[in-house]
This record gives C-alpha cells, sequence and structure tokens, in this order.
C-alpha cells in the first residue's frame, strides 16, 4: 500500500508538470483526461481505495490548476472530472476483479487436475485424502490447520466456536450419497472460503471416485482370491488324482490304493470321515477307513444294508448321492450322529457293471458341495480301475498257476510212464540177452560181441532216456525236497557252483519246483552263455518266505524280456506268488534273486 501512495504522489505530481508544460504551448485546452493516467494506473494495481483517493487528488490539482488560472467554470469541470474518475475506478476495478477471478479459475482448475493426479494415484485412501488435504491448503493458501479431507465416517462438530481454532465441516456429496467432509478453519474471509466452496463439486467428485476406485480394488482383490483359492484347491485336487493315479497305472494291490485314496482325499475333501466299503448282499464291510478324533468305523466292519444312509442309497441306485443323516433312524445313521457326522456324500465303485462297492465322505457340517461330490467320484472310479487290475492279475496268476500245475502233472506222467514202462523193458531186454548170451555155445565168439554191443547201445539207450526224465521231472525234487535237488544240480553243472542252502523242511511242491527250475535255468544259462568262472547258489527258507539267489561272475547282459526261458521263469514264480528280479549289467555278471511266500506252519 505505501508503495501505491508514493507511486499516486509520483505521477499526481508529473500529471502536473505535464499539464503545466501543455498550457503554455495551448492555454487554451484543460489537458482533465492525463490526470485521469494515474487513477487509472492506481485502480489497476492497489484497488478501488487508492485509486478514489488518487482520484480526489487528482481532481484537487485539476481545479487547484484551473482556479489559478481564473476560470469561472472550475465546478461543472471538477463534477465531470470526478465522475470520469469514479468511471474509470469501476471500470478498471471490474476487470481487476474479473482478472483476479479468472486467474483463481485457473489456479482452481489447475488445482482440480492436481488433486485428481494426486488422490488417483495414491496407494491407499488416506494417503489420497492427506495429499489432497495438504495440496488444497498450499494453492488455496489455508491457513492452520489448514484444510483437511476426512471420509464419511467423520463426526463434524455440531456448533463450532468462533475464534477457537477448530475447524467447520462441509459435507460432499455424490447424489444423495455422504462420501466425505471437507474441515477448513473457521473465520476465514468470504474470498477465500469462496473459493474452497468452488472446489466442493470437484472434490465430491473426486471423493466419489476414489472409493468406487476402493471398492472395485476390493472386489478384484477378492475375486482374485478365491480365483487363487479355487485354482489353488483344483491343483490339490489334480495332484491327489494323479499320485493315487500313478499308483493305480503301476498295478498296486487294491491295499495300498485304497490306502493312498483315504490320504489324499482327507486332504483334498476336507472330511471328518473317509471309507471305503464293499457290498456283500445285505451287507457291507469296510476295506479303509479314516476318522478324525474320533472311534468310528474300522477296516474288517461289517454293516447291514437299510435305512437312510449313503451306503444303501449307493447299492440302491448305483449312482453318486449327497445326503444329510439327521433324520436317519438306521444303525448307520445313528452310529454316523453319534460322532457328530452330519452330511455325507459318495460314489459307486463299478465293476464289470456291477456295483462293487463305494466311496463314502462325511462331515460335521451340513453339505458337502458338488465340486467335492465329482472329486469322490474321480477318485471311486481310480479305486475301480484298482480292483479291476487286482481281480485280473488274479486270474492271470491263477490261470498261469493252472497250466504249469498242469504242464507239471504232464511231465510227472510222462516220467512215470518212461520209468515204469520203456525203462523197465529196456532192462529186461538187456538181462534177456545176457541170458541167450550165457547160452551161445563155445566157438562163437562173433554173436557174443554182437550180443555185447546190443547190450551197451541198450544201456546208452536207458541212460538216455534217464536223463530226459530228469528233465521232464526231476525225480530226486520228489524224493529228497529241494535241498537236495539243489545240490544234485550243482554237482552236475559244467563250471563250478558254491552253495548255500539252508531249507530245514519240505515247501509246497509248486514253490519247490519253481526254484528247482529258477536254478536249473540259471546254471544251464550260465554254463553256456556267461563264460563264468564260478556260480553261487543261496536258498533260505524261514517260516513264512523263501529267498533264492543264483549270482555268476560272467560277462552279464542277460535282457529278462527277450529269453523265453528267463520269461518262463517269471510265470513259475508269479504263480507261486512270488517276485523274480534279474540284474545283469554288462560286463558286471547276473544276479537272479525270488522271493516266494510261503504258508504259515499253524
Amino acid at each position: 500500500m505505501s508503495v501505491g501512495i508514493v507511486l499516486a504522489g509520483v505521477l499526481i505530481a508529473a500529471e502536473i508538470a505535464i499539464v503545466l508544460a501543455l498550457k503554455q504551448i495551448a492555454p487554451d485546452n484543460a489537458f482533465g483526461a492525463i490526470f485521469l493516467f494515474g487513477v487509472l494506473v492506481i485502480s489497476a494495481g492497489w484497488g478501488m481505495y487508492l485509486a478514489l483517493a488518487t482520484s480526489l487528488a487528482s481532481a484537487i490539482a485539476y481545479v487547484t490548476i484551473h482556479v489559478s488560472e481564473g476560470s469561472e467554470s472550475f465546478a461543472p469541470s471538477a463534477l465531470v472530472f470526478l465522475t470520469l474518475a469514479l468511471l474509470t475506478n469501476l471500470l478498471v476495478g471490474q476487470s481487476r476483479v474479473r482478472a483476479l477471478e479468472a486467474r483463481q479459475r485457473s489456479a482452481e482448475s489447475e488445482l482440480a487436475a492436481a488433486l485428481a493426479r494426486s488422490m488417483l494415484r495414491a496407494a491407499t485412501t488416506d494417503e489420497a485424502l492427506d495429499a489432497a488435504g495438504r495440496l488444497l491448503s498450499r494453492v488455496l493458501d489455508v491457513p492452520a490447520p489448514h484444510a483437511v479431507l476426512t471420509g464419511p465416517d467423520h463426526i463434524p462438530e455440531p456448533d463450532p466456536l468462533p475464534d477457537s481454532g477448530i475447524c467447520t465441516s462441509i459435507p460432499l456429496r455424490d447424489g444423495d450419497i455422504l462420501v466425505g467432509y471437507l474441515l477448513v478453519p473457521i473465520g476465514l474471509s468470504a474470498d477465500r472460503l469462496r473459493r474452497i466452496r468452488r472446489m466442493v463439486p470437484s472434490l465430491e467428485a473426486l471423493l466419489s471416485a476414489v472409493w468406487e476406485r476402493d471398492r472395485l480394488t476390493a472386489e478384484l482383490d477378492e475375486s482374485q482370491r478365491r480365483s487363487h483359492a479355487r485354482i489353488t484347491t483344483l491343483a490339490r485336487r489334480q495332484s491327489a488324482l494323479r499320485r493315487v493315479a500313478t499308483l493305480v497305472a503301476r498295478r498296486a494291490e487294491p491295499d495300498p490304493t485304497f490306502a493312498a485314496l483315504l490320504r489324499e482325499l482327507t486332504t483334498s475333501a476336507d472330511a471328518r470321515h473317509i471309507s471305503v466299503i464293499r457290498y456283500d448282499g445285505d451287507q457291507f464291510t469296510v476295506l479303509a477307513a479314516h476318522d478324525e478324533g474320533a472311534a468310528g468305523v474300522r477296516p474288517g466292519d461289517r454293516l447291514p444294508l437299510g435305512g437312510h444312509n449313503i451306503a444303501s442309497h449307493i447299492a440302491s441306485t448305483g449312482t453318486t448321492a449327497t445326503l444329510s443323516y439327521a433324520d436317519g433312524d438306521d444303525p448307520v445313521s445313528r452310529r454316523a450322529r453319534e460322532h457328530g457326522l452330519i452330511a455325507a456324500a459318495g460314489a459307486p465303485i463299478v465293476v464289470d457293471d456291477d456295483v462293487w462297492g463305494a466311496v463314502i465322505v462325511a462331515t460335521a457340517h451340513g453339505r458337502i458341495d458338488d465340486d467335492i461330490v465329482d472329486h469322490i467320484a474321480d477318485f471311486a472310479d481310480l479305486a475301480a480301475t484298482a480292483v479291476v487290475n487286482d481281480e485280473i492279475r488274479t486270474q492271470l496268476t491263477r490261470s498261469r498257476a493252472r497250466v504249469i500245475a498242469a504242464t507239471d502233472a504232464a511231465r510227472r506222467a510222462l516220467e512215470r510212464d518212461l520209468h515204469d514202462g520203456a525203462q523197465q523193458r529196456i532192462v529186461s531186454l538187456g538181462l534177456e540177452l545176457r541170458a541167450i548170451q550165457a547160452n551161445v555155445p563155445a566157438g562163437a565168439e562173433e554173436v557174443r560181441g554182437e550180443i555185447d554191443r546190443a547190450v551197451d547201445m541198450l544201456s546208452q539207450i536207458h541212460g538216455d532216456l534217464q536223463e530226459l526224465s530228469r528233465g521232464i521231472h526231476p525225480a530226486i525234487l520228489s524224493r529228497g525236497g529241494l535241498a537236495a535237488a539243489l545240490k544234485t544240480l550243482a554237482r552236475r553243472s559244467p563250471i563250478p557252483v558254491e552253495t548255500t542252502i539252508s531249507v530245514p523242511r519240505r515247501l509246497p511242491e509248486p514253490v519247490e519246483v519253481a526254484a528247482y527250475y529258477v536254478v536249473a535255468e540259471a546254471l544251464t544259462n550260465t554254463a553256456k552263455y556267461a563264460g563264468a568262472e564260478v556260480a553261487r547258489v543261496t536258498a533260505t527258507a524261514t517260516n513264512d518266505v523263501l529267498l533264492l539267489e543264483v549270482t555268476d561272475d560272467g560277462i552279464g547282459g542277460a535282457l529278462p524280456e527277450t529269453g523265453s526261458g528267463l520269461i518262463g521263469l517269471h510265470d513259475r514264480i508269479d504263480s507261486a506268488g512270488g517276485t523274480i528280479d534279474v540284474i545283469s549289467p554288462p560286463g558286471g555278471g547276473t544276479r537272479i534273486s525270488v522271493r516266494v511266500p510261503l504258508p504259515v506252519d499253524r
């Protein structure tokens, strides 16, 4: 303001000097317009009040000059000058106000854009509100405690006290919905408060956008969480199915398959009870079971069919199902309720179009989702495959056993026929020829020689038939058992054989025959192909298993899948319920290991 006063004085003095100078040139002119220049400058730069004072001072200077010249019309001239000065002040003031408002609105537009960038880029809503309040305070020059944006949960003061330093609340709405409050200090000037209120629509729109962004972000996060949880669940279930399917593909027996099925369903189906059952007439037998925290059904339990329970429902319909145990009055439902089980689901195990059994899951909550039921059905299909594999394997083993038993019986019959028939007749014929030879008269040496040659030929034929009969069926095995037969094979081998045999008792005939032929085939192959210097035979019979091993130090490289002899050994051992492993790396010799279960003596 002091600069404006000084400038006004300088301008008026300059105007007086200019007018006096011009009067020297044109004494008849008033030159009043020159005094309006200072009024215009002061009005544009310092506002209405200083401009009015400048107008009054200029009018006095103007009148003083007229009076000094002796003019008698100074009153109308002064009135006209003051009127023009006032109009100039008004016009310039309006222009100045408009320009100031234009600058303010431009700044407010830039502020709105800056608020939008700041609020929408903020990581959290609190950061957005804090950043917006600080930016609003800085641009609009809001004094402490500055402008503060809050959410709709802010409770404003009902009656803020003047000059108390507290804030008053301006509600921000999106239509009829309260989206927040703008808190501003008490006692702001009307101009600053007007500017703040001009920002309210922008703040309302921005707050609405921020809350909408938060809502969409929360929905997206929740959707992603659910999707991730579902994908994780599906992946876990697929992994569980894959592990059991791998076990089934490896032709595992049903018991370990059922155990793996229970283990996988326990983690993937979130159930308190899981069981695998088999139907048997009007009852069912529990083959495998898992129960959490209570003594429920156990493997081997037999329960009756009938009533309102999942096992009976699947037995009668042959389809997957879910039901509640709440209303059932049968033994199974009562037993389930006693252990806190409310709902159950199950899927049939179908073998050859018949309902063989079922996989059952029970929970302590009221409903089992459909995807869990589908998951159970997938496991039931795998269980059915395991059962079919086991039945096929059992049928194949029995078929092999029948074929091998029939072959062995035929071998024994042929060996007996050879011994009781051809061999006995050859012996008798030899004795008859010796008797004839004894009656040949002296001097018939040629006849005696022919008879000797015939008897020798018969002896060779008899020996060949004995060897043939031993190959058909080892008589030593029938007479002396496995230990004696293995020692005989070792003695007859073309290469040295070291034996370690501990078989203190007679074993079942199929086991002895299978073990005998394993050793016989192994020693024959060693002598023919292995180029070995020594072979070793180890046989140990415990109360429940026969362990047999044949090794050599030959060239190795035996291929079990290509040799018909080894394939035949596999069939024999399989038919006896055992296993055979052949390890024969090139240059590392050959090891044949056999394990055959034995019936336990009771």
